[in-house]
Formats: C-alpha cells, structure tokens, sequence
C-alpha cells in the first residue's frame, strides 16, 4: 500500500562549527599522538634496559666468573707444585690466587646482587672451593718447605677428587651465566624488532593523521569557501541571479546563508535601482526636451521679437521727434514712457540672448591672456570709467584656457557693476587679483561702493532678480547670472565675501582649463541673431 511506502529522508545536516571540528580534530589527534608517544617511549626504555643489563651485568658477571676461575685454577697450581717439590716458590700462585678470588667474589656479589638464583650460584662456589681450601690447601701450604709429610701427600692425593667438584660448580655457575647473556641477547633483538614495528607504526598512524586532517580540511573549509568564493565571484560578475548554496559546517552555512540575504537584498535593491533609473532616464530626457523647448522659445522670443520691438522702438521716437511739444503735457509724457519702455525691452532682449547663448554659441576655447582681455574691457567701459573717475587696479592675472568672448562679458559685468553701484560722494575705487589656489586660480574684484547684504548673497545671481529699483539703478538684472554661467562653465564657483563691509568684494575662481563638458552646438538661428546683433 502508498501508506506503507517510505519516502526518502533527507539528509540531516551536522550542526557542528569548524571550531568544534577543529576542537574534536586537534583532540583526537592529541590523544592518539600521545598513545604513540607512551608506547614509544616504553619501547625504547625497555630497549635500553635489556641493553644495559647485557652490558652492565651479563657479560661482566660471565667474564669475572672466567677470572675467577682462573684464579681457583692458579691456587690449585700452587698447592700441586708445592706439595710435589716442597719448594716455597709455588706458593706464590697461591697466595695471588687468594687475592684475586676475594675481588672477584666481591665484584660477582655486586654484579649480580639484584639475581637471587645467581647470587646462590655464586654462594655454591664459594662453598666447594672454602671446602677444598681448609681440607686440602691451607694444611698443605701450612707444611715447612722441604719433603712434606705423609700426611700431607696424602691429602694433596685426595685434593684432585675436591677441586673437580670446585670445577663442576665452577662450570655449573658459567653455564647458567652465559643462558642469562644468551637470553638477555635474544631480548634485546626482540624488543629492537617490536621497536622497529612500533616506530614503523606510529609512521603509519602519523601519516594517515595527516591525511585524514588534510582531507577533513579540504571537505569541510576548502571545498565549502571554494564554493562560496566562485559563487560570490559569479554574483560579482553579473549574475546577481546566481544562487549561494549552503555547504561545509554550521557557521559555514551560516555564512553562505547571510551572503545569500544580503544577494537577495542586493537584488531587490538593483531591482529598484534599474526601475529609478529608467524613471530618471525618462525624467532626463524629458527634462532635457523641455530645456530645449524652453532654450528655443528663449531665442525665438528674445530674436523673434527683435524686429517687432525695433519697428516700435523706432516709431515711438519719431512720434516723439515729429510731434513733441505739439501735444499737450500729457501726452509727451506717455510718449516718454513708450520710448523708455521700448529702449528698456530691447536691452533686456538682448541681454537675455546673450544670456541663452553662453555654452553654446561663444564656446571657442583658447588660451588667453587675461591683462589683455582686462585691458580690452577696460577701453569698452571708458566712458563710464572717465565719467566717474573710478580708479582701477590689478595685480597678475594669469593665462587660461577659456573663451574669450566670455571672459570680456564675465569682466565687464563685474567692473561694470562696480562702476555703477558706487558711492555717490565718493571715487570708485575697484582692485582685481589672482592667486593659485588648489589647482585653480581664484580672482577678487574688490570695490568700495554701496556693497551687498550678505542675505542677499545668493539671490544676486539669480536672473532677474534686482535689489534695487530701476529709477535708482540702471539694468535688467542678468549680468551676476550671466557671470554665475560663466564662470560654471569654465568649472569654478563665484560668491560674495560677507565679511567685507568696506563695499564688494566678489570672489570667484576659474580652472586652467575647463571641463569636458559636451554643449549644444550652435543654431544657424544663433549664427544669423549675432549678425543681426552686431548690425
């Protein structure tokens, strides 16, 4: 049946972080490294006490138990010679014999002082030859040089049988000691093997140790950022829809996981960003429409209207000519008014013009001499510096690379505005400089007229804004505007100096050359309004 049908589980993913794969890793491999070095050590500390005692005990018991021998055998000598000869000079062996048995029974009782089967060899010895030494030696050795006695003979004859069983034990005690040497030589070698093996092992373990941390290293933290890496590199080239698959540990996944958000987060964000941007998109180009819609009703009305406010302008004078004075009072005064008026449009038409056309018909860049172009304003506002006797004066002025027919407009807007807003009881005193200053030079006109408010020293710039009234002063309020434009074009800012209460002081600052900025090239309308103009 469907329900008894078992359906595939999935795989439950560990919950453990690299830092407690690390913790339990470095752990195991501790304690398994240690295990090695305790077997290891034990190893060799066995090695080197079955060495040491074959060394120090074995072959040294083996060898003195040889001199010993050697010694019973030269006091055995002795006695024979001496009891055969009666000669004095055979006891010499005997009493040397004497002495060495004593230091070498001493050094086999130190040697083997630790072996109680040994130390009972070494006390059967000892008692077969103190047998045979106060049976036969000592009472034969005791007799005065010369023949010895019956007695004597007879004892020496009997002392064969005695020192044969001093030999037996003396083999007995030799036999067992080169066993113990024998088998102490085939412990060593064993113990050398299972050294070897044991060394050999703990290779192997270490080895595969090592590999078994390199590939939990490989599988757990570097498979998991290799896939997290080439995933974030994927994400980075583009394919912001590239997904980030969790692997590796928990903190791994976690990580993966975050990533993952913040690429959703990223998604959504450049979703939204690539809909504004198209709303911009749209909004620029119809922005950009409507400020050409707008740039070309500017030129339509400020040229259009041209010729029409000329035939006015012209008509309204001759009426004035023809018929002034004829009429009564009242109406030579609306002929004044409709004159003025007319002359006062025509200025600010043309004005405005020039004021459209900065950007896009005077854009002809070149380097310029800027006391040249001081000096050409300077000789175009002569009748009103003559008139005013304003003093004007100057420091260096640089060489830029701009446009000429602009910068003229950009100085005499300004030296001109100084000229006319001036003190009435006092000379116009105007002052220009220049000084490098962060990559850009930046210039002062410094003037000692009626000055400028500083909460006014924003709306100056503005077009058609006046701060006096047209009695007063003269002008259609475009030349700061127009000298703002300016000077934005050429990639600088201009501004007033508010602390400067002696008059006006306009600061403004110009880059050595101006910025790439693409601009609207020139109409032929534009080309034929400046021929116009100029007539």
């Amino acid at each position: 049946m469907t329900g008894d049908t078992q359906q595939p589980r999935k795989r439950r993913l560990s919950s453990w972080t690299t830092r407690r794969w690390l913790r339990v890793g470095v752990a195991a491999s501790l304690v398994v490294l240690t295990l090695l070095g305790l077997t290891g050590a034990w190893v060799l500390g066995r090695t080197q006490s079955i060495s040491n005692n074959l060394t120090d005990v074995r072959s040294p018991s083996l060898s003195t138990a040889f001199r010993l021998e050697t010694a019973l055998v030269n006091q055995e000598t002795g006695i024979r010679g001496y009891g055969l000869t009666g000669m004095a000079d055979f006891l010499a062996p005997y009493r040397q014999g004497l002495a060495d048995q004593k230091a070498h029974v001493r050094s086999l009782g130190d040697l083997l002082h630790g072996d109680p089967a040994r130390t009972r060899d070494l006390q059967e010895v000892q008692a077969a030859v103190g047998r045979w030494q106060e049976e036969i030696a000592e009472p034969v050795a005791a007799e005065p040089p010369g023949t010895l006695s019956a007695q004597a003979t007879e004892r020496l004859a009997n002392g064969r049988s005695a020192f044969d069983q001093v030999r037996r034990t003396l083999e007995n005690q030799q036999e067992r000691l080169r066993v113990d040497r024998v088998r102490a030589r085939a412990d060593l070698q064993s113990t050398m093997i299972l050294r070897n093996w044991v060394f050999g092992a703990i290779a192997l373990v270490i080895a595969v140790l090592a590999a078994l941390v390199f590939e939990g290293l490989r599988r757990g933290i570097n498979r998991p950022l290799e896939q997290l890496g080439a995933d974030a590199r994927t994400i980075a080239a583009g394919d912001f829809g590239h997904p980030i698959t969790p692997t590796g540990p928990a903190d791994l996944r976690r990580l993966s996981g975050e990533i993952e958000s913040m690429r959703g987060r990223l998604l959504r964000e450049l979703a939204f960003t690539e809909e504004a941007r198209a709303r911009l998109d749209a909004q620029a180009a119809d922005l950009q429409r409507s400020n050409a819609e707008l740039e070309q009703f500017a030129y339509v009305a400020s040229h259009d209207l041209q010729e029409p406010l000329r035939k006015v302008s012209s008509f309204t004078q001759l009426l004035q000519r023809r018929y002034g004075g004829q009429l009564d009072e009242r109406a030579d005064q609306y002929i004044d008014f409709a004159v003025d008026g007319a002359n006062r449009m025509q200025t600010l038409i043309s004005d405005l013009l020039n004021f459209s056309r900065v950007g896009r018909v005077h854009n002809a860049h070149q380097s310029i001499d800027l006391d040249t172009v001081l000096e050409e304003t300077l000789s175009a506002l002569s009748v009103a510096v003559e008139e005013t006797g304003a003093k004007i004066t100057h420091g260096p002025l640089p060489t830029l690379v701009a446009d000429p027919s602009q910068m003229v407009m950009l100085w005499q807007n300004l030296i001109g505005n100084a000229v006319k807003f001036r003190r009435p009881d006092e000379t116009p005193r105007i002052h220009i400089t220049a000084a490098e200053e962060a990559g850009l030079w930046r210039f002062t006109v410094t003037d000692n007229g009626i000055g400028i408010p500083p909460e006014y020293a924003e709306k100056i710039f503005v077009i058609f804004q006046r701060l006096h009234t047209k009695d007063t002063y003269s002008g259609s309020g475009i030349g700061l505007a127009m000298c703002k434009k300016i000077v934005e074009f050429h990639g600088g800012t201009i501004t007033i100096d508010p602390g400067y209460r002696d008059g006006a002081r306009l600061i403004f600052t110009l880059a050595p050359e101006p910025p790439q900025i693409p601009t609207p090239s020139a109409t032929p309308e534009d080309a034929r309004a400046e021929v116009e103009q100029a007539r």
